[in-house]
């Protein structure tokens, strides 16, 4: 067959392709705007110029310990500095950026660190015990460097050889990176809650990196020069790939370590912060701010939440309170996220409870991914668009995930039918615009932190004295959902409430204990399956 006239004598070369990735971004904001606050940390501001040659010391650093392409850094830090110059640093190497949840507990942590082949840890003192724990559980045993944060003395011990500063001081802040030889190279890996057993590995690519960041820049409205602040944690899927995006416009990353209401009201008044993303945990921290925390905010803040939608109420008092909320959808496949609702003007004018059910759904595509549906998973056709028939929401494009790593079934699976599955159950509306219904794998979304319902039943049923157990999400205003548990016991036990979350919070990790415990007979099918569809009715009442 003959070549296509548009391919013959027209071939790639270094002048006219270059694989995609997000580090070169902090190279051109370096370069064009080298002494704009790139990074506030309480009193520390380094410059666009700092920031670059931060990140290139750290990644000649990790190169003079050994760190080689295809390799792991694992991370165990809150949002501080050495969290995004190793978001640059480690891909800047070669190597895999692997961040770890802080809320995690020590077999896990373990379980992640060997699956993930760690060779180097950096940690954070404040997590030293939980940390100390796991490097005690894991096979393997990495290079350990803890930070020190300046800003905010932690007593956890020291771990390691050698302090983050100290290591990276002998870096080269000039350090010649070269970009991947390909942008399919994995950039990072992040872990999945574990909800049917242990966390499986979520691989990004640097194209898809890449691109997410164009998207982010986009569905949030930033034009040059924005203020962001760091409610979100950077640990959940790259921060949603922000720690690289806000580089393209040269934006300010404002670092919240802890999230809490005073500092999230002196950082976005002092800073003049114009986004901000996060769970609806963040948004019930702010209205219940005492009135010693809070300040007036003269300007409009942009505030982009995923996970559960909060309640009406809570959307209205945000608006009040000076944030426009952009509602988002997203996993951990997805680089965060996938889908937003794209508002439109009329709907401004609608009644209050007709505005807020608009303001409620996930909404159409990003604008990096090529294709969104609600499709019926056992026969693959689409479902239709009339808002009630409930079908998998699927989805497919470049900001999909590699794959899993390690799990070749599982990423099959995941991609069966040339769509990324998601697990998740909505229906599509007329004017295109998807909404969730329900979570196939009954999720728990706590504060934005994924619960498994099977994973709390687990341990329950540890408990002499439990007979049956079964775990469903119960609406938190505050918290958008938390476990509810019910359970059967003997006639004669004596197990009470209290006693039964304190048992969880010796076996689990404290955020995922059930807060509500109700003694029940359990309903069930004529098979013996227990219908928790009728269990969150009731949990609603508790």
């Amino acid at each position: 067959m003959a070549k296509n006239r548009y391919e013959q004598d027209l071939d790639k070369n270094p002048a006219n392709y270059q694989p995609l990735t997000p580090v070169t971004f902090l190279e051109r904001a370096a370069a064009t705007y080298p002494d704009t606050i790139a990074i506030v940390h309480r009193g520390t501001r380094y410059s666009y110029a700092d920031f670059y040659a931060r990140a290139r010391r750290l990644a000649s650093a990790l190169l003079a310990k050994g760190i080689a392409k295809g390799d792991t850094v694992s991370v165990m830090l809150p949002n501080t500095p050495p969290m995004l110059e190793a978001h640059y640093a480690v891909p800047m190497t070669g190597a895999v950026l692997h961040s770890m949840n802080t809320r995690l507990d020590a077999q896990i942590i373990a379980f992640q660190l060997d699956h993930a082949e760690a060779k180097i840890l950096i940690t954070d003192r404040e997590f030293a015990a939980t940390v100390k724990e796991a490097l005690e559980l894991a096979k393997v045993k990495p290079f350990v460097i803890d930070y020190d944060d300046p800003e905010f003395a932690q007593d956890g011990e020291m771990l390691g050889e050698i302090e983050y500063e100290d290591f990276i001081k002998d870096g080269d802040p000039d350090y010649d990176w070269t970009p991947p030889d390909d942008e399919w190279d994995a950039i990072s890996l992040n872990y999945t809650s574990g909800t049917t057993g242990n966390p499986k590995g979520v691989v990004y690519s640097h194209r898809g990196a890449a691109l997410m960041c164009y998207a982010n820049t986009i569905a949030t409205a930033m034009s040059r020069f924005p203020v962001y602040l760091w409610t979100l944690p950077m640990f959940h899927c790259n921060g949603w790939c922000f720690p690289w995006s806000v580089s393209v416009v040269a934006g300010t990353h404002v670092c919240l370590r802890w999230v809490r209401a005073g500092a999230m009201y002196d950082a976005i008044a002092d800073h003049k912060v114009t986004h901000l993303c996060g769970a609806p945990i963040v948004m019930s921290i702010l209205l219940q701010a005492g009135e010693d925390e809070k300040r007036d905010i003269p300007h409009r803040v942009s505030f982009s939440h995923a996970a559960a939608p909060p309640p009406a109420a809570v959307l209205a008092a945000m608006e009040e309170a000076g944030f426009d909320l952009t509602h988002l959808y997203g996993l951990t496949e997805t680089y965060g996220p996938a889908t937003l609702n794209e508002w439109k003007s009329q709907w401004d004018e609608l009644a209050d409870g007709d505005r807020m059910s608009k303001k409620i759904r996930q909404g159409v595509r990003y604008a990096a991914l090529e294709d969104l549906s609600v499709i019926d998973p056992n026969s693959m056709e689409h479902t239709p668009r009339d808002g009630e028939t409930i079908g998998e929401v699927m989805l497919k494009g470049n900001i999909i995930m590699k794959g899993y790593l390690k799990n070749k079934q599982a990423s099959a699976e995941a991609f069966a039918g040339g769509w990324f599955h998601s697990g998740d159950l909505g229906v599509m509306h007329p004017d295109g615009y998807i909404q969730l219904k329900d979570r196939s794998k009954d999720i728990i979304i706590s504060g934005g932190e994924n619960i498994s319902s099977i994973e709390v039943e687990d341990v329950l049923y540890k408990h002499p004295e439990v007979t049956a157990a079964a775990v469903v999400a119960k609406p938190d205003d505050k918290w958008g959902e938390t476990p509810c548990a019910f359970i059967e016991t003997a006639a004669d036990a004596r197990v009470t409430e209290a006693e039964l979350i304190d048992f969880c919070r010796d076996n689990l990790a404290r955020f995922k204990c059930p807060k509500n415990v109700v003694f029940a007979e359990l309903p069930k099918t004529s098979t013996g399956k227990v219908q928790k569809f009728k269990l969150r009715e009731m949990a609603k009442e508790v």
